[in-house]
């Protein structure tokens, strides 16, 4: 007799009875090549498991210290289709063992209905491996298809330089200008009425959030833009209320469609260089978000936890005496879903423009809490179908593992806030120069770093020109920049020093419990 029949016929005295042959079954599908060692097959059992446990430790590693690296997979559209092309050979190999372990280890003389269980088992087994496989391509291919609908690398900006879109080679500091966008009930259009800028700095992540109000005038625009010949004494769009800052996405590119050239987003690149130049920084990128779709992300994230610290109204339109319908109760770690982090944003009845600056960056915060990385993996597929929906941005798809690298760090490091409120500028009248002074210090002070585009903290230039001057990055044309403030050693009189926005946003035990004893303000239902 051949060995082929002896070797066959050890095994399955060895697997013992049926019973015995579907445990170790089980266990071969928990644990790749057990089956195979068994039954004596030692060689091809070894490879088996070994494989199994290798990969399960690259797992670990990715779980644990090698997040990073996965998130950049993830936004990668090239790793995204090995990722799936690996997922599902590993699993046809998985499912080819689990199936040909059963049939080595089945008894001779097994009857047909125990035959029968058996395949049932198997085939349960089978499932259990494909289920996840399946899951797990579908997420990538959804966040592939993400990845290439909202970033690209081809798209038009007036802002962005195609030659050499990547700042991080060549900055300290990356700053992206984060719109909330707001049709709104009896609005055309979309109005911005969330203007924050964060100035991220590339080798900490320590990030400086600058809030303007939504009813900013005379937006200026850099000299060199076609924007300042259009604009001489800054934005203007024949009324006051068109002329604010929220009305520039709007009315600038409705004005003059074709005044800065081919554009995928004419609004954007307006706000882009005027904002940009009334903070005294060279905007790199913006991230617009549709307020209206905002809920669905946070509720793809599973909510949100903030701390409140007086009653925020619930819908209500000021200008109508519209009553709100409800409030949201001060307290501490207020968990809140979509609608209501939209409300927490956006109520301002009764309240001010800065109150809601305020709880906006507050919201901000919460998000980056809640958006850890494994959450992210975890749902993104609902979380990419949020995004497509109510995201637009001009970040090239070329440097979003740099910006994967940027968020780890920005996890770690501290978020402090600038807020240019009633008690530091007068909206209708802003002094730029002063704003732009109080951006340069908050840039360059103790926390801060360098200045905002990289020279000495002490404000010095290697050829003597302001912030902002790209020759101290070794690049011929100077970008449009505030003139450095002459400070004499001291802060000039108004100065902002930021703020932490966990302080900020932290819980007032007592202006909460003073509002609670005052009661609930009066609704649309009383």
């Amino acid at each position: 007799m051949s060995g082929s029949p002896s070797v066959d016929l050890g095994a399955r005295r060895r697997a013992g009875s049926f019973r015995a042959a579907l445990g170790w079954t089980v266990l071969n599908a928990l644990l790749p090549g057990t089956a195979f060692l068994v039954v004596g097959r030692r060689v091809l059992g070894g490879v088996v498991l070994g494989g199994f446990l290798l990969l399960a430790a690259g797992g670990a590693w990715v779980a644990t210290g090698g997040q990073r690296s996965a998130v950049r997979a993830s936004v990668d559209t090239s790793s995204l289709l090995w990722i799936v092309a690996g997922v599902g050979v590993g699993a046809l190999l998985w499912c080819a063992v689990v199936v040909a372990g059963y049939l080595l280890l089945l008894p001779r003389g097994t009857s047909r209905g125990r035959r029968l269980l058996g395949g049932g088992v198997v085939f349960l087994l089978v499932a259990a491996v494909l289920a996840p496989a399946v899951g797990a391509g579908r997420v990538a291919l959804t966040q592939r298809d993400l990845i290439a609908e909202v970033f690209t690398d081809d798209g038009r900006s007036a802002t962005v330089d195609e030659d050499d879109p990547n700042p991080f080679g060549s900055q300290e500091r990356v700053n992206v200008l984060l719109l909330g966008g707001d049709g709104g009930e009896g609005r055309e259009g979309v109005r911005t009425d969330t203007v924050i800028v964060a100035s991220i700095d590339t080798d900490d992540g320590a990030t400086t959030l600058f809030s303007l109000p939504r009813n900013l005038e005379d937006l200026p625009f850099p000299e060199s833009s076609p924007l300042a010949d259009l604009y001489p004494d800054g934005f203007d769009a024949g009324s006051e209320s068109e002329s604010l800052l929220n009305a520039v996405y709007r009315n600038g590119p409705a004005m003059y469609p074709d005044a800065l050239g081919p554009t995928d987003n004419a609004g954007a690149d307006f706000l882009k260089l005027g904002v940009g130049e009334a903070l005294g920084i060279e905007i790199d990128y913006y991230v617009l978000v549709n307020l209206e779709g905002f809920s669905r992300l946070v509720d793809a994230l599973g909510g949100i936890t903030v701390d409140v610290n007086y009653w925020v109204p619930i819908g209500g339109e000021p200008s109508l005496g519209t009553l709100p319908d409800d409030y949201i109760a001060p307290g501490p770690n207020r968990f809140m879903d979509g609608a209501t982090a939209l409300a927490f944003a956006r109520g301002r009845f009764g309240l001010t423009d800065y109150d809601r600056m305020d709880r906006q960056r507050c919201t901000l915060d919460a998000i980056v809490d809640a958006a850890d990385p494994m959450t992210l993996l975890r749902k993104y597929q609902q979380l990419a179908r949020t995004t497509k929906d109510i995201v637009s941005t001009d970040i090239p798809r070329s440097v979003l593992g740099d910006f994967v690298d940027l968020a780890f760090l920005v996890k770690d490091a501290g978020i402090r806030s600038v807020v240019f409120d009633d008690s530091v500028i007068d909206p209708a009248y802003p002094d730029y120069d002063k704003i732009r002074g109080a951006v340069y210090l908050a840039l360059s002070g103790p926390d801060g770093g360098s200045d905002p585009d990289g020279s000495d903290p002490d404000g010095s230039e290697p050829d003597g020109g302001a912030p902002g001057d790209d020759a101290a990055d070794g690049t011929d044309e100077p970008t449009p920049a505030a003139p450095t403030p002459s400070t004499g050693g001291e802060e000039p009189e108004g100065s902002v020093a930021p703020s932490d926005v966990r302080d900020a946003c932290a819980y007032d035990r007592e202006a909460a419990e003073l509002a609670l004893q005052e009661g609930e303000p009066p609704t649309r239902g009383d």
